[in-house]
C-alpha cells in the first residue's frame, strides 16, 4: 500500500499571524514539502490543478518535473488533472514526456474540476463536464496505446495518422486514476477501463464514499478485470497531529475556521464527526485511517492533505515528521497483516512492465 501527501496549491492568508505567502513563496515550498514527503519515507507526493486564485498550480507537469529531479524514489501524480478542459493530446504528450524524465515514477489522477468559470476560459462548457470526461479519456486511452490514431469526436478537431510524442516509457503508459467526489458516472469509467478509482473522501461521510467505492468495484468485476476486491482504490484526506489531541484541536481550529473549503460553515467538531478529516493525536490518525477499510475493503493508496488553509512551512514539515515516524509505519505494518494474498498492491511502472512482459510469454509459451 502506498501513503503519501496531496496539495491543491491554495495560497491562503496565515490566520494566526496574518501572513500571506506570495506565489514564489508557496511554489518554492511545495518542493520543499515534496522533498521533504520523501525523507521522511513517503511513498507518494500529488500536486492539484488550478486556473483561479487563490490557486499557483496551473501547470503540474512542469512542477513535478522539477521534484523529480530533486528526487529518488517518491512517485510522482495529480490530484487531479483536468480532462474536460485540457486537450488529451497534450495530456498524452505532458505526462509521457514526464515519465521519461522521472523514471517512471509517475501516474496521474483525472477529474472533472469543480470550478465553473474555468470551463469557459477553456472555450468549454460545465455542463458537458460528464461527456467531456468520457469522450477525452478515451482519446487519451487509445494515444497512449496506439501508435497512429484516427479520431472523430464531438468536442475537438478530427485526428488523422496522428502519433503522439513521445510514445510512453516502455511503451507502457502511466497508469490512470479517475478521481471523483459525487459522479457515479466516473466511477464506472474507472471499472470500464480496469483503471483506478480515487474517491477524494474529504466532505462526505462515509456511507457516501462507500457506495461509490462499492459501485466500482462491482462493475470492474462486471466488466472482468478481476474481482471486485482486486480494484484499484485510492482514498485522499486531512488530518492535522499533535502528540496531545486537545493541543492539535487547538491549533487547528483558527486554520479550519477560516479555510477556503472548510471555513465558516459546520463547526470543526461537527466536520470531523461527520466526514474523514481527523485532527488530534497520531493514535488517533492510525485508528481512523485503519477504520477506512471497514467500509471501502482493502486499498491500494492513502493520501492526506496536510498543506492546506494557511498552515506555514514549518508546521506542515513538523506535522509530516509525525506522519512519517508515528502514523505510516503502524499503518504500513497494520494494512499489510489484513490484505489477502489475491489483492494487488497499487501499481507502479515497474509491476506493470513486468505484468505485460509475462503476459507476453504466456502468448508465445
Amino acid at each position: 500500500m502506498q501513503f503519501g501527501i496531496f496539495s491543491v496549491s491554495d495560497i491562503t492568508t496565515d490566520p494566526t499571524t496574518g501572513h500571506t505567502p506570495t506565489e514564489a513563496e508557496r511554489i518554492k515550498d511545495i518542493v520543499t514539502i515534496a522533498k521533504h514527503a520523501e525523507e521522511v519515507g513517503l511513498d507518494v507526493f500529488a500536486l492539484g490543478e488550478h486556473h483561479n486564485e487563490p490557486f499557483f498550480s496551473s501547470s503540474p507537469t512542469t512542477t513535478l518535473a522539477y521534484i523529480a529531479a530533486q528526487t529518488k524514489t517518491l512517485q510522482l501524480s495529480t490530484a487531479t488533472t483536468l480532462i474536460t478542459t485540457n486537450d488529451p493530446v497534450k495530456i498524452a504528450e505532458d505526462f509521457a514526456m514526464l515519465q521519461h524524465l522521472a523514471d517512471g515514477r509517475v501516474d496521474l489522477t483525472l477529474g472533472r474540476g469543480n470550478t465553473g468559470p474555468v470551463y469557459p476560459w477553456f472555450g468549454k462548457d460545465i455542463r458537458a463536464g460528464i461527456p467531456l470526461a468520457l469522450e477525452n479519456y478515451a482519446l487519451l486511452n487509445k494515444l497512449w496505446r496506439e501508435h497512429t490514431v484516427d479520431w472523430q469526436g464531438k468536442f475537438r478537431t478530427p485526428l488523422q495518422g496522428f502519433t503522439s510524442t513521445p510514445r510512453p516509457l516502455d511503451e507502457v503508459p502511466p497508469f490512470v486514476w479517475h478521481g471523483s467526489i459525487r459522479s457515479p458516472e466516473i466511477a464506472e469509467q474507472a471499472a470500464y477501463y480496469g483503471d483506478g478509482f480515487f474517491a477524494n473522501h474529504i466532505f462526505w461521510p462515509a456511507s457516501h464514499t462507500q457506495r461509490m467505492v462499492q459501485l466500482y468495484r462491482q462493475r470492474f468485476e462486471h466488466y472482468g478485470h478481476g474481482s471486485a476486491d482486486q480494484a484499484i482504490v485510492g482514498l485522499g484526506g486531512q488530518v492535522f497531529m499533535n502528540k496531545n489531541s486537545q493541543d492539535a484541536v487547538k491549533q487547528f481550529r483558527p486554520y479550519f475556521d477560516n479555510a477556503p473549503v472548510y471555513g465558516h460553515g459546520p463547526t470543526l467538531e461537527d466536520f470531523t464527526r461527520e466526514t474523514p478529516l481527523t485532527v488530534g493525536s497520531p493514535q488517533q490518525v492510525i485508528d481512523r485511517t485503519l477504520g477506512f477499510r471497514e467500509y471501502v475493503g482493502d486499498y491500494q493508496r492513502q493520501l492526506f492533505l496536510m498543506d492546506h488553509a494557511g498552515l506555514p512551512l514549518k508546521m506542515v514539515l513538523e506535522q509530516l515528521d509525525l506522519l512519517g515516524s508515528e502514523v505510516v509505519p503502524v499503518l504500513r505494518k497494520e494494512f499489510a497483516a489484513l490484505k489477502p494474498a489475491h489483492v494487488p498492491d497499487a501499481p507502479t511502472h515497474a509491476s506493470r512492465v513486468a505484468a505485460r512482459d509475462s503476459k507476453k510469454d504466456e502468448v508465445n509459451a
